[in-house]
């Protein structure tokens, strides 16, 4: 009977032994099974000894195994190793976009490789669906068509495109009536609204996936109490404007005796002015070029325009002119991982009012923020930036590593390049700063920094509290809390760089 079994998985694993092949059935035989072992592989790279006992019928009964490794990993066949799980990325926690979403554009000639949009709280997002290495020359990510676009021409003769308009629509001449060097969101906006009463056209159904009146950021939207909110006289006022400005073209051109074709793109101002909104915030001006005609453009891009702003982005925007299309292409030498962002900069070296303006957000980081110091008060440039570790011309700031140290603190970032272009410094060839100069002077600027944070009716603490007791406010409200905040955040991130930079000024 036996009393255990002995599983061996392949014969090409079995280590044959021969004197102990011998020793085992020869002399087996005639006193009956001994211990002696036998060397046995598995394909898990460990050899066991096999040590077998015979029972009174010859049988075997028992086994011992010992680890000894001899056979291959199971790393080399890729066929028989477990795939690995998938890692969670933060792109991972966002919903993949509707397919109807892909598809209405890849039935026109749009086209994406590597990438995936995803919708979350704040609206879609363009992420990598793989990992991309570093290349010598860009690479592209989408394809869009200039027949999916809308765009107007910046200068008379003014042209637009696609050629949608009838000969004589009253639209036409709404359009014509405006300036088309500084009127260009109004005239997005006019065709726009055209476009979306257009049958069997692209933009009736690629609407259906822009943000609505109640998702939007634009403060075009925002109510007299958000625009209190912001705690910026300046910017509200300059809100104020912007709105008076949509509702007086609206009733200029949309009055009681308009044709019906005209009234039924905007029967209300709240109409119109989103479609403005969406004309400001989702415009790309690039300069094109048709054939011999080279012109600048304002351009509503689709898909394009549903990228993420950043003030170090890893793509940028292309004009391929001979195939009258757009590319959007990773910069050279960028590394992307599964799940990163896809992001572009909107617009190089504007301050937080006219992100907020234009396009309804703020960052904390913004590198081309400005404090206005009032005082006489001046710190030494360049060793302000050899603490920093800041290189590059004023112009062209940038921090070689985030880190004041090895432990990998991250405070250089964007705030601190908008320390070193904001703060009154000097410099006077090879002449050193002297240590006590410059202590009187960091004094003077903190002094003059908090007294700008005493101007405001809420600390940074404060609206901190606000934003996280009123998770479903509205989204111009939640808006202007975030831009007061980085306001007051940027200030407070110029005080620690003074008081670091007076610390260090001896080493």
């Amino acid at each position: 009977m036996v009393s255990s079994t002995i599983l061996i998985q392949q014969p090409t694993n079995f280590f044959h032994h021969p004197e102990l092949h011998n020793q085992l059935w020869r002399g087996g035989v005639q006193h009956g099974l001994q211990k002696h072992p036998i060397l046995v592989c598995n394909s898990n790279k460990r050899s066991r000894h096999l040590r077998v006992c015979a029972s009174a019928n010859g049988a075997a009964t028992s086994s011992t195994l010992e680890a000894y490794d001899s056979s291959p990993s199971p790393s080399s066949f890729p066929l028989f190793t477990p795939p690995s799980q998938p890692q969670d990325t933060p792109a991972s926690q966002l919903e993949l976009a509707d397919p109807d979403f892909y598809k209405i554009g890849y039935v026109r000639s749009f086209r994406a490789y590597g990438i995936e949009f995803r919708e979350g709280p704040d609206g879609y997002g363009v992420f990598a669906s793989k990992d991309v290495e570093p290349l010598r020359r860009a690479r592209v990510i989408m394809e869009i068509p200039l027949e999916l676009m809308l765009t107007i021409s910046k200068k008379l003769p003014w042209m637009f495109f696609p050629d949608i308009i009838p000969v004589g629509h009253p639209i036409f001449d709404i359009i014509n009536s405006t300036n088309p060097e500084t009127d260009s969101d109004l005239r997005l906006a006019c065709l726009l609204l055209y476009a979306f009463d257009c049958k069997d056209n692209f933009w009736p159904l690629y609407g259906d996936f822009l943000p609505g009146a109640d998702e939007c950021t634009s403060f075009l939207l925002a109510t007299e109490e958000d625009l209190l909110e912001l705690q910026d006289e300046k910017l509200a006022s300059t809100m104020r404007e912007q709105q008076h400005r949509a509702l007086e073209f609206w009733e200029k051109n949309w009055h009681s005796a308009v044709p019906l074709k005209i009234k039924r793109l905007a029967r209300d101002p709240e109409r119109f002015i989103w479609a403005m909104s969406i004309a400001q915030s989702r415009c790309i001006n690039l300069q094109t070029r048709i054939g011999a005609l080279v012109q600048d453009a304002n351009m509503l891009v689709p898909y394009a325009d549903m990228m993420n702003h950043s003030f170090q982005p890893n793509c940028f925007f292309h004009w391929r002119f001979k195939d009258r299309m757009l590319e959007v292409m990773i910069n050279a030498g960028q590394r992307i991982k599964k799940g990163d962002e896809m992001t572009v900069d909107y617009m190089a070296g504007q301050k937080n009012d006219f992100f907020m303006q234009r396009y309804g957000f703020s960052s904390p980081v913004n590198p081309w923020d400005v404090i206005n110091f009032t005082g006489d008060a001046k710190i030494h440039l360049d060793t302000f930036l050899s603490i920093f570790n800041i290189s590059g011309l004023p112009g062209e700031y940038y921090h070689n590593t985030g880190r004041l140290s090895n432990d990998g603190d991250g405070f250089v970032d964007g705030a601190i390049i908008a320390a070193a272009r904001t703060l009154p410094t000097w410099s006077d060839g090879d002449l050193p700063p002297i240590p006590s100069l410059e202590r009187k002077a960091v004094k003077e600027l903190q002094e003059e920094c908090h007294q700008m944070l005493a101007e405001f009716p809420t600390t940074s603490d404060e609206d901190q509290k606000i934003l996280d007791s009123m998770p479903e406010c509205r989204r111009t409200f939640e808006a202007a809390i975030k831009y007061r905040l980085h306001r007051k955040l940027l200030i407070e991130k110029v005080i620690q760089a003074l008081d670091i930079y007076q610390d260090r000024i001896l080493f």
